[in-house]
Formats: structure tokens, sequence, C-alpha cells
């Protein structure tokens, strides 16, 4: 099997566009695609300057999406002065899994010479995940549990890091599984707030009034710092091959307390499409975000908005919807057993 651009050996075919690719023309697609992303996004603010650079916090988890992410954006930003990077890494507690990929992300961003903050459930909350898993108050997965404190955290220290923009690894699987799971669960809101929460891309906000967002674009929020999901457009399987034929640090182990039993059949699911029907997964991205985008100025134009009824928590001042936030009921649960 030979490469389609040069005729060296092929290391991977891409059944989705038919394409052959070797080594160097497999990574310079996947670098493509990435950059095409952050370009199409507009995630470079226009009136960023070397003064006033844009600040990027990267979601650093170790893992392979992160880890190729921050690889990528560094090779093609850090010598930019329009823009910082920083890796943003938070310590779950969990025995013989975050210490390794800890220490990925520690010598990846030595590397690449990049700002690298840790901060942890345990020094933040005063709990570990390995003794909410072992408690569990609530009678509920330990995700459930840990995109809670996740979120908050990356939130709270992006903010505090005075970031522009929160940055996570996100892939085409990962996105395309989030796609139909809220569309099988008829959840249309929630839909409209994926796409302005870290979809659709940024408007041009110096044509015309800051509260009407371009038509297409992301409505912003004066709540929360706005995301971004570079990788969106590439499939797991070549993200991992990435990072391997690059041999980047990272851990691959999957975390020992995951078990999402719908997303894992979802996830099922989409590879059987996608081994019976290459390309599934990009046709439901495309026309999933259309929609979301159409949904989502339905919502505005109603009037409905979200942040209209946010507030801060009374016992951390995060921002939520209710008198006290989530994070802190977990935490009052967790405390109580």
């Amino acid at each position: 099997m030979d490469c389609d651009k040069c005729g060296a050996d092929a290391v991977t075919h891409a059944a989705y566009s038919g394409a052959h690719l070797c080594g160097e023309h497999f990574r310079r697609s996947v670098e493509k695609r990435v950059r095409r992303r952050v370009r199409e996004d507009g995630l470079l603010a226009p009136d960023a300057t070397p003064d006033d650079p844009d600040r990027w916090v990267i979601g650093l988890s170790g893992g392979k999406d992160s880890v190729v992410l921050a690889t990528i954006l560094e090779e093609t930003f850090g010598q930019d002065p329009r823009v910082e990077l920083l890796g943003l890494t938070i310590h779950e507690g969990i025995e013989g899994y975050r210490d390794e990929s800890l220490a990925a992300c520690r010598e990846l961003t030595d590397d690449l010479g990049m700002h690298h903050e840790v901060v942890s459930y345990a020094e933040e909350f005063g709990v570990e995940m390995d003794d909410v898993v072992e408690t569990d108050p609530e009678n509920m997965a330990a995700c459930a549990y840990c995109g809670v404190f996740r979120r908050d955290l990356l939130e709270r220290y992006a903010e505090e890091l005075d970031a522009d923009k929160l940055l996570t690894g996100h892939n085409l699987d990962d996105e395309a599984q989030t796609a139909l799971m809220n569309v099988l669960e008829g959840d249309v809101r929630q839909i409209a707030k994926h796409f302005d929460a870290s979809l659709g891309p940024f408007g041009d906000r110096d044509s015309g009034p800051a509260d009407e967002p371009e038509p297409d674009a992301r409505a912003e929020s004066d709540h929360f710092v706005p995301r971004a999901k570079p990788l969106r457009d590439v499939p797991e399987k070549e993200v991992a091959l990435y990072c391997h034929l690059r041999d980047l640090p990272s851990h691959m182990a999957e975390c020992p307390h995951a078990a999402e039993a719908y997303r894992g059949e979802i996830k099922s699911i989409l590879h059987e499409l996608e081994e019976s029907h290459p390309g599934t997964r990009h046709s439901i991205m495309a026309g999933y975000e259309e929609i979301a985008g159409i949904v989502a100025d339905r919502y505005r134009e109603d009037g409905d908005d979200d942040d209209a009824d946010l507030g801060e928590c009374a016992e951390c001042g995060s921002t939520t919807s209710r008198e006290v936030c989530r994070k802190c009921r977990l935490i009052e649960s967790i405390e109580a057993v």
C-alpha cells in the first residue's frame, strides 16, 4: 500500500476519504485540519497584539488528545507573539492513574517550554475520586461526580489565569457521540447550549452591537471563559496514530473508574455505522453543527437567555442557576457520609 502523495509506504488508510498516507503526509494532514479549524472558528482574536496577546489555556490531561492538541498549537503559535499558551492539569486523586499522566504532562510541557499549572481535587475540595467512588453517596457513576468537579476547576482556573479561551482535546468521535446523545434524548436546549459553548465560531464583534452575534456565530457569555475544540475534525484513531508516530509523551490507559454506560452504547453504535458507512461521524457533525446554530439563533430571537438566570453560589461564589451549585451540593453529600 503506497502513499497517494509520494509513493512511500503508507501507514494508514482513511476509509471515509479513501486516502492512503505515509507517516509524513499523515502528520501534515492532521496538522492541516487542526489549523483549519482554528482559522474557521476564529480562535485568534482579530485585535490580539504582542502587547495584548490572546491567552489560551489548554486542558492538559496527559492523554493522547490533549497532548496532540498542545503539541500542534505550540508548534503553530509558539513563536507568534499574539498568542500565549498555558497548560492546566486537574489531579483527581486516582491512584496509579493520574500520577502517570501527570508525569507525561510535565515531560511534554518541559519539552515545549509551555507554562504548566496543576490543581487537585484534594487541595480544592478536600476529596479524592478514589474515596468518592468508594462511598458513592449519590449512588451514581464516578464520571458524574468527576465531570462536575473537573468542569468547576477548569472554568475557575481558566478565569484565574486570565484566559481568553479554554481549549480541550475533544476529537471527532467524542463530539459525534455527544451530538447523537443530544438528538436521541430530544434535548433541543442542550443542542443550542452545545453550539454556543464550544461549536460555533467566534464572531467579529466590531461589525455590530456587542450583544448581537453574527449569523452562524456563537453567543458570548459574561459568566464563562469561552471554550474551543480544535481537534474535533480528527477521528480518535488518527489522534492516537499521530501521537504514536511522533513518540509524544502520553498516558494511554483508560481511567479505572470510567463507566458511562449510555455513552459506551452510543460509541459502539457509531463504530458499527462508521465501519459499514465510512464518513458517518463527519456527516453527523456537519449536519448537527448547522442545526445547532439554527436552534441557538432561534432561542436568542425568542429572548430565551440562560445567562439571565445565572447568579453566584451561596457557598463558593461560582456561577450557577441555583442558590447552591451542584459541586457544593455534591461535596456536602460526600462529607456527610
